[in-house]
């Protein structure tokens, strides 16, 4: 329920801060008072359309705070539509939306201090408040709604569950049945490619991490190559003739022909150097032939090895994949060829299964169709009896459900549901916004709300004009049915019948005046100012006598309002919490 409001510098509005409650309220007071200044301003809170003359004259913007209660299964449905924007509602906290619109007719929006978009201002305050008037287009007036609101007036959530899985699992088999569809036309000329492509993976038979292990192998032999080249050259220096190890044999040969016991002991250290180092050259050579039997050169290896790699890596490049990825190529293109060899086969047996499925799709929206029309009759019954008492007695209501065809059903059922109205005798039955009178249209709309009421619809209701060339009995009568409606919702009425006013739950008295003395000398300086006053039970029979007698009230007025009032508060309303 709209529990406060908070309007600043809106059209006469300089100041407005108001609590509400739940029940009915009525607000009243003299025409041209700004009765309609204040459900516009209400409405750019709801996320209607800004309009940069609703700015109050000398006020560089206009502002205004709606904030709501929300019970638990209003506040789930809100949260996860904003969940997505990390605005969070805490149970018992207040739902705030606010609105600021700049003189240039820019506007903001937000919700719990959070800037959102206008739009979903816009969903969020259908869902909490509906306007009925003349123009407004949401709700009951909105074709689009119906099939929805019958629903809820039917009680056939079991059978629109049945309907939605239905047509999920037909949706589902459609889906698989076209994908297979698609593969089998493409069979022909995918197979060829297919079996190609794969009769050269398989030959080319790819491993996982190939690649690198041929990559490494290969900047070994081509530096092997490079290394070979220089071990043959020190294999020259060392054993060609004239060589170190040449050199050496030839030294000790030398030592060996000059030494003599006479010089022995001096030739003997270097004899022994030199035999050493003979000893370390053989050793030396060994190790060097080794290393070069280790390290040869194998130019056929390496061919091989740059084949296998260059060939892998051009089949990457025709696949348009790593050359990691070519197993695992080879295994979806396996799979798919697999499903076209399979795939008639499972086309055959889908079709089968969506048509068994397509019946149970028909026989879930024919339960759901036969419920709706039996609804549908019991409804336009019941509304068709409030119209009488409302002073629409030459007018007719039928709720008209057209079958669709079978391309056009949806989740939500296979027919059109219209709430439909003949307001005169012999006329043609159209929809509800055909009704050229504003107060005719709410007191249409009071019907139809009075029947739905608990059922459907959002927490608060604002009805305005719904007394319009109205009063007596029929004015009493919109006020009784206002009152049912209040025990089970928030109801806010703009009314300018005392017999309608004499019904609510609360009062709330509109004027607009003119302050004596003002501060400042702005734009705004002649002003008038509207303001709303809450009344008090003998402030509440004054408003009402005076709606009765005009500008002079009467002791008979006084009474008589009197009298409303006890006539009004008679029948005991059961009070139900706001939605």
């Amino acid at each position: 329920m709209l529990s406060h409001l908070e309007i600043r510098n809106v059209v006469l509005i300089e100041s407005l801060s108001i609590s509400l409650s739940p029940g009915l309220t009525v607000l009243t007071g003299e025409t041209g008072a700004g009765k309609s200044i204040l459900l516009d301003a209400l409405g750019l809170a709801l996320g209607r359309r800004a309009d940069a003359r609703l700015v109050r004259g000398g006020a560089e913007r206009a502002s205004v705070a709606a904030e709501f209660l929300l019970d638990d299964a209003r506040m789930t449905d809100l949260a996860d539509e904003l969940a997505d924007l990390d605005i969070s509602l805490t149970p018992g906290e207040p739902l705030l939306l606010r609105r600021m619109v700049r003189r240039d007719g820019t506007s903001r929006a937000h919700v719990n201090d959070q800037p959102v978009s206008v739009s979903l201002l816009r969903r969020i305050g259908e869902r909490l408040v509906e306007v009925h008037g003349q123009h407004d287009e949401r709700g009951l007036l909105n074709p689009a709604g119906h099939r929805a609101l019958l629903d809820a007036f039917a009680g056939v959530a079991k059978e629109r569950a049945g309907l939605e899985r239905a047509f999920a699992r037909v949706d589902e088999l459609e889906a698989e049945i076209t994908e297979l569809q698609r593969a089998a036309d493409e069979r022909a000329e995918d197979r060829e490619w297919l079996d190609h492509a794969i009769e050269e993976l398989r030959a080319l038979a790819p491993e996982a991490g190939e690649e690198t292990e041929l990559a490494d192998e290969r900047a070994r032999l081509m530096q092997a190559e490079r290394i070979a080249g220089d071990l043959d050259e020190v294999w020259r220096r060392v054993m060609s003739e004239g060589g170190l190890d040449d050199i050496v044999r030839q030294v000790l040969r030398q030592l060996e022909r000059i030494t003599s016991d006479e010089v022995a002991d001096i030739l003997s250290p270097a004899f022994a150097a030199f035999d050493r180092a003979a000893i370390e050259m053989a050793e030396g050579v060994e190790a060097l032939t080794r290393a070069r039997e280790q390290l040869a050169f194998d130019p056929a290896r390496l061919e091989t090895v740059e084949e296998r790699l260059f060939a892998l890596r051009a089949a990457a490049r025709k696949h348009q994949v790593p050359v990691v990825e070519l197993p695992a190529l080879l295994e979806r293109l396996e799979a798919r060829r697999a499903m076209l060899e399979t795939g008639e086969e499972r086309l055959a047996t889908l079709q089968a299964v969506r048509e068994q499925a397509e019946e149970e799709l028909r026989s879930a929206a024919m339960a759901l169709r036969k419920a709706r029309e039996a609804a549908a009759r019991r409804l336009d019954r019941l509304v068709t009896s409030e119209l009488a008492p409302l002073k629409l007695g030459s007018a007719r209501f039928r709720t008209r459900i057209t079958p669709l065809e079978r391309s056009q059903w949806t989740a939500a059922g296979s027919e059109r549901v219209a709430f439909e109205v003949a307001t005169n005798p012999g006329a043609d039955f159209g929809p509800l916004s055909r009704i050229a009178s504003g107060g005719e249209l709410a007191r249409f709309i009071l019907a139809l709300k009075v029947v739905l009421t608990d059922r459907t619809g959002a927490p608060t209701l604002i009805f305005d004009e719904v007394d319009r060339g109205i009063g007596g009995a029929t004015a009493a009568a919109v006020g009784e049915r206002l009152a049912r409606l209040a025990a089970g919702a928030q109801v806010l009425l703009v009314t300018h019948s005392p017999q309608v006013a004499a019904h609510g739950d609360h009062h709330v008295f509109i004027e607009k005046y003119v302050p004596e003395t003002r501060v400042g000398t702005g734009n705004d300086a002649d002003l008038p100012i509207v303001a709303l006053r809450p009344l008090d039970e003998e402030e509440r029979v004054e408003e009402l006598a005076r709606m009765l007698a005009g500008a002079q009230v009467t002791v008979e007025a006084r009474e008589a309002a009197r009298h409303l009032l006890r006539a009004s508060q008679a029948p005991a309303r059961k009070k139900e919490p706001a939605r």
